[in-house]
């Protein structure tokens, strides 16, 4: 039996139709980490007091201007949605932080386990180094077995 729409099957998705956009996790997490480092200086508390301070001193002395009445609603709102942002962004960046220092932490085990084998070789080779010279025959040994007359014997 022909099908009757032999290009457009139902029972499976198309595959070019909608595109999804893509971003990539690394750069929205680096993002992230320069959000989180800005929000933790005195740079950035600075400009947020004086922009409370401008906000709260229109809204209080300048009638004209008044947009936001005592109570402040609206800064306590703008207030939550920073907070809102912020506190997945700060916790990203500190993921970010503890997958870095547990790389960091196992890079620093594997130094010093190598390190570890390398200083037990090197003291196995100067124990076998000094077995060795302990066998070996010395020059006093030498010259008091075949009685070569030393150097200052004929002062005496």
């Amino acid at each position: 039996m022909p099908e009757l729409y032999s290009g457009r099957r139902l029972d499976r998705p198309r595959s070019a139709g909608l595109r999804r956009p893509t971003f990539d996790p690394d750069s929205f997490a680096l993002f992230s980490e320069r959000v989180a480092r800005f929000l933790g200086t005195g740079r950035y508390l600075l400009i947020q007091t004086i922009i409370v301070a401008i906000w709260m001193g229109l809204n209080v002395a300048a009638v004209a201007w008044r947009f936001d009445p005592y109570p402040f609603i609206l800064l306590n709102l703008v207030f939550s949605a920073q907070a809102a942002y912020a506190a997945p962004l700060i916790l990203l960046a500190q993921y970010r932080q503890s997958d870095r220092d547990r790389i960091s932490l196992g890079e620093d085990r594997n130094r010093a386990e190598r390190t570890h084998a390398d200083t037990d070789f090197l003291a196995r080779e100067l124990a076998a180094l000094r077995i060795a010279i302990g066998e070996a025959i010395t020059r006093d040994y030498l010259r008091g077995e075949c009685q070569l007359p030393r150097a200052w014997d004929h002062l005496s």
